[in-house]
């Protein structure tokens, strides 16, 4: 998938004044290594940062910006990384990019890394600058085999330039930065889950407190951002706090510019920087370009799978994490699908619920039970074979394995598709339940856990 950018009349100019995290892209969708990356003013905020700013300066400036974190959360960075102690004694710290990316139906951060693995780099030197952490990881989703190879050549670069290692900039600063491949797993995107992968246990969450800023990667502070949300700072730091403001949308809460995209059968799929506030109908009509010829729009994700589904009346929604809460879920990685009207619903459901089935940890009962549930019970709806109750059953599920139930976040966002859909596409479930079946009570039905 390679980066757009037309608008509905004619293409869009990407500069440095609009566009801070897509400018350099080269037209060819090669990656901009080191001398190309400097020439167009890389590691220019990287050296006024360590030149002009105090630590404390480049975390306050961070925070008056507004950045908020760009994995789906949207936490405020600035007060992430004010969590970190000022314990000057504490001399061992970490910071870890988490560059997981294993959400469905977003490829954001991989643009990002096998394009512009320069930028990524410059923006942890710049937060591990503040952070006073003397050593970096970036934690890679194991199939995106070509990011690995660009970021570790782009390390090389760096560690050659003197922009990384002992003494960077004549600072008396050192940091080193090492890519660390996962296995593979979606619970990763979990901060702790990937901290205890990192260190080489199983990836299950860690009971929160302690936070990882004081307990963290081998029992030391620890900050983990998002690889988009380090791509911000360079800029932040380069063109200052209200410039950066400047570039959102009248109405929008969240401030700067986003990549955003739409998949799906439109006629122009694609990823795009684009200001928050922008409508999401914008994005789908004029970016995406609309559906294709003979299809028509059935509802949406607003930001990957763990978002719920959307009718076409709430397009005229702003893309920013309220204006989306407004029309009711949420932004997540604010790349959008468009499911079409030849889609069944239950059969897409059952697809995902078995994508977040088999990716739990299984730490915790709900997850671990209630997923695969939820993934009977639609097998049997979608093949016609649903008993009366199945429905009420799904919606329980629902409840039970909400926000705040469940240990960490992955099952919340795991069943908010599933009663988005039930909610707007009722007579689907129901199309599925046998005629002449009778209520069978939720606990006489054998669940096979991975069946």
């Amino acid at each position: 998938m390679t980066l757009t950018s037309f608008g509905p009349a004619n293409r869009i100019k990407r500069s440095a004044e609009t566009h801070p995290l897509t400018w350099r892209l080269r037209d060819d969708g090669e990656a901009v290594w080191l001398d190309e990356y400097q020439a167009k003013n890389g590691y220019a905020a990287a050296r006024k940062a360590f030149a002009d700013m105090s630590q404390d300066d480049i975390v306050q400036t961070v925070k008056d910006a507004g950045l908020k974190g760009r994995g789906g959360a949207g936490f405020p960075t600035g007060v992430k990384w004010g969590l970190m102690p000022k314990d000057e004694s504490i001399n061992i710290r970490y910071l870890l990019c988490n560059a997981d990316e294993m959400e469905p139906n977003t490829w954001k951060d991989r643009m990002l890394m096998e394009q512009l693995p320069h930028l990524l780099i410059e923006g942890m030197l710049i937060s591990a600058r503040a952070l006073k952490t003397y050593r970096g990881y970036i934690f890679l989703r194991g199939e995106y085999t070509t990011a690995a190879k660009h970021l570790n050549r782009a390390v090389e670069e760096a560690k050659a330039a003197g922009l990384l290692g002992k003494n960077i900039l004549g600072s008396g600063f050192d940091f080193e930065l090492f890519v660390h491949t996962g296995a593979g797993r979606y619970i990763c995107g979990e901060e702790t889950a990937l901290i205890n992968s990192l260190e080489g246990r199983r990836a299950n969450p860690r009971s929160k407190p302690p936070f990882p800023a004081a307990v963290g990667v081998w029992g030391k502070p620890t900050c983990v951002n998002n690889v988009e949300t380090l791509c911000n700072v360079p800029a932040i730091i380069a063109d200052g706090v209200d410039w950066y403001k400047s570039l959102a949308r009248e109405g929008s809460e969240d401030h700067g510019t986003k990549l955003m995209g739409f998949s799906g059968k439109v006629k122009n799929p694609g990823l795009w920087e684009l200001p928050f506030g922008v409508t999401a109908r914008e994005l789908f009509e004029d970016y995406a370009g609309g559906m294709r010829d003979g299809y028509k729009l059935k509802c949406w994700q607003p930001g990957g799978a763990g978002t719920g589904f959307l009718l076409p009346e709430h397009l005229d929604a702003q893309m920013y994490a309220g204006g989306i809460a407004k029309v009711g879920t949420r932004m997540g990685t604010g790349l959008a699908m468009a499911v079409d009207d030849s889609v069944n619903m239950v059969s897409l459901l059952r697809n995902m619920e078995e994508f977040f089935s088999r990716e739990s940890c299984g730490f915790c009962t709900p997850c671990r039970d209630g997923l695969p549930w939820s993934v009977k019970l639609l097998r049997a709806i979608e093949n016609g074979e649903g008993q009366a109750g199945d429905i009420e059953t799904l919606l329980g599920l629902v409840g039970f394995l909400g926000p705040g139930k469940t240990f960490c976040a992955h099952a919340p966002g795991a069943v908010e598709p599933l009663g988005s859909a039930i909610k707007y596409f009722r007579p689907e479930f129901e199309a599925g339940i046998a005629p002449t079946s009778a209520v069978v009570p939720p606990l006489a039905r054998p669940i096979v856990v991975g069946a």
